[in-house]
């Protein structure tokens, strides 16, 4: 029941979330670390929180460590903590956030930020597997799962001399990459429900769908901050609209000219069809009414376009009109 409750929280119907959440489910239960990577706003610290909510780990702690926001004077006293005295300042004894973490996960988010000195010492806490405070003699065994995650791409960083490849191979025994929301329009009607079931409840109101034209417009845009764009957008749209569904004219103006100042706007041919298809519930025979196509002409674009039915929907097998 757990499982399926946190799961549920990676929200979308596409090929790739399905492939994403039973990758989730293999590698949770394993003590290996993993390199979460996508663009901005696509969930990376969502996922890792699936992760350590499905491993055996689920009852110890979740640290997560914002590697941008650390610079390389504090990085030993915030990682491994301090001993009273070690510097001037150091009144009391603090324990690092590492050992803080101690038989849980620590998610070191924006790992591709950390500069040449802090993935030294990183990746010799890693292979250690222990800590020594800052005025400290003694040394605490560490059981943690390390879980990184970034925007950028390591692998040109490594090339450039940027970052430890040693480092790189430890954190990278299993991958997981987030598509950004453009690669994934079809998830959009699932998102747009779960983020107004969401805001719904702060903000007591009840919207429970939206236009035909508001989805064209979603279908339209490149989303390029992904679903933290989405949900920014969906609170906004929530704010201004008056009833029981989201309309045109509630989404911001910045928005509206973005995707062009009317939505009659012609869409491309991938999300016309899948305009078409969410309009319709996946009835493929009024999905290809809608398109002027026949029905074997709906499921060869279905094909080229690499787009599946849900599988929480019966799909009757295709026919030559």
């Amino acid at each position: 029941m757990e499982k399926a409750i946190t799961t549920a929280e990676l929200v979308g119907v596409s090929g790739s979330i399905l492939a994403i959440r039973a990758y989730i489910h293999k590698i949770a239960e394993t003590p290996c670390n993993i390199l979460i990577t996508g663009e901005s706003g696509t969930g990376k610290e969502l996922v890792a929180r699936l992760v350590h909510r499905l491993s055996p780990r689920r009852e110890k702690p979740f640290v997560c460590i914002n590697c941008a926001a650390i610079p390389d004077t504090l990085l030993e006293s915030e990682l491994f903590g301090f001993e009273r005295g070690a510097f001037t300042g150091a009144y009391t004894r603090r324990e690092g956030r590492l050992k803080a973490a101690n038989g849980g996960t620590v998610l070191f988010d924006e790992i591709g930020d950390l500069s040449p000195y802090a993935q030294a010492k990183l990746l010799r806490a890693i292979e250690d597997k222990e800590v020594q405070p800052l005025g400290g003699e003694e040394t605490t065994r560490l059981d943690i799962r390390v879980v990184a995650a970034t925007h950028q791409s390591l692998e040109e960083l490594v090339a450039a001399g940027r970052f430890r490849q040693d480092l790189y191979f430890r954190l990278k025994v299993a991958r997981i990459h987030l598509p950004p929301l453009r690669e994934r329009k079809q998830d959009l009607p699932t998102l747009v429900e779960h983020l107004l079931n969401r805001l719904d409840q702060q903000y007591e109101k009840r919207v429970v769908s939206v236009s035909g034209a508001v989805l064209e417009a979603f279908l339209r845009y490149h989303w390029p901050g992904n679903i933290r764009e989405l949900r920014n957008l969906c609170e906004v749209a929530l704010v201004h609209a008056t009833g029981a569904r989201l309309e045109w004219q509630d989404l911001p103006e910045e928005f509206r000219k973005a995707v062009g100042a009317t939505p009659e706007e012609p869409l491309e041919e991938k999300d016309r069809l899948l305009a078409a298809l969410l309009s319709t519930n996946w009835n493929k025979s009024k999905a290809a009414q809608r398109l002027n196509w026949s029905r074997w002409t709906l499921y060869r674009k279905m094909q080229k376009h690499h787009i599946q039915t849900p599988t929480s929907l019966s799909s009757a097998p295709p026919h030559k009109d």
